[in-house]
């Protein structure tokens, strides 16, 4: 038996209560359209933001609203819910900076994927990053690569901002220039840009290594958090798999099949570092599994 396969019967076996039934999920299911959480607003008196070259505007970030939106807890969940964030972005932040753990190559470029669509990733990938920016050292880059439905974008009102597939189209713009900083300290957000019809092969392109490889060693603090789209219905995820050092592969309990998760990871290849979260489930066991290569051990 694998590693991930191991992984996924734990899981399992972690989502039911001592009666044998499955445990309840944590919070309702996320309403299927939301306004946005966020505004675009002139930088005025916030002063400089170490990290962002875009120092006219900043993305004001309402947190009642994220809430209302079921994009975050309820404040009575929010302790727990930031227990359980700690306890994922740990070996994360270690892979990436070399604090306390080995530093994988790219490990500052985190993808956060999914199997199929509904899993909760794009809820992972925000709370996440909130969750990193709390770090005292660590500053936090959220990437809105889902570049078919960029969710990211639209959440935080940021659609017509350009973005990623703009620097990725012309080779003579900064990616530091559309990197918005927020008024959350240490997070920062690059929109996916512009639609476009060769997203997939813009995504695989020498122009983007290079931007990814900028955003990786340009600031030795910051970790790049990117939200993917579904490995399993577009090419775009595996193009952008090939550039990160480490893959978060959100799951949603009672929803994701099993055989669709070892669908994914197929599609990644071998001696990569991933990680599987475990999304609306309470379970009393960790919801985060973390894998090095195939060779190698794992730990939760």
């Amino acid at each position: 038996m694998s590693l991930v396969e191991a992984a996924l019967k734990k899981m399992q076996a972690a989502r039911a209560t001592p009666n044998g039934k499955p445990a309840p999920r944590n919070g309702p299911p996320r309403p299927p359209e939301v306004q946005p959480i966020a505004e675009v607003v002139l930088r005025s008196s916030h002063g400089h933001i170490d990290g962002a070259a875009n120092q006219e505007k900043m993305v004001r970030i309402d947190m009642s609203a994220l809430r209302l939106a079921r994009l975050a807890p309820p404040e009575s969940q929010q302790r727990e819910l930031a227990d359980q964030y700690r306890h994922i972005k740990r070996p994360l932040i270690g892979a990436a900076t070399g604090r306390g753990a080995n530093k994988l190559p790219n490990g500052q470029l985190i993808m956060m994927a999914s199997a199929m669509p509904g899993e909760g990733k794009t809820f992972t990938s925000i709370n996440l990053a909130l969750s990193m920016a709390m770090e005292k050292d660590v500053s936090v880059l959220l990437v809105d690569a889902d570049v078919a439905k960029p969710h990211i974008s639209r959440l935080f009102g940021l659609e017509r901002e350009p973005g990623l597939l703009n620097v990725l189209r012309d080779e003579a713009s900064n990616i530091e220039s559309v990197i918005l900083p927020t008024n959350v300290p240490n997070l920062s957000i690059l929109p996916a840009g512009d639609h476009s019809d060769t997203a997939t092969e813009l995504l695989a392109s020498q122009r983007m290594e290079q931007a990814f490889a900028y955003l990786a060693s340009s600031h030795p603090n910051r970790v790049v958090l990117i939200d993917s789209p579904p490995l399993l219905l577009t090419s775009e995820a595996r193009a952008l798999a090939h550039w990160v050092g480490q893959i978060v592969i959100v799951v949603r309990a009672e929803y994701t099949p099993h055989q669709a998760v070892l669908d994914a990871i197929s599609h990644l290849g071998e001696n990569r570092s991933i990680s599987l979260v475990l999304n609306q489930s309470k379970v009393t066991t960790s919801s985060y599994y973390g894998y090095g290569p195939p060779s190698g051990g794992s730990s939760a």
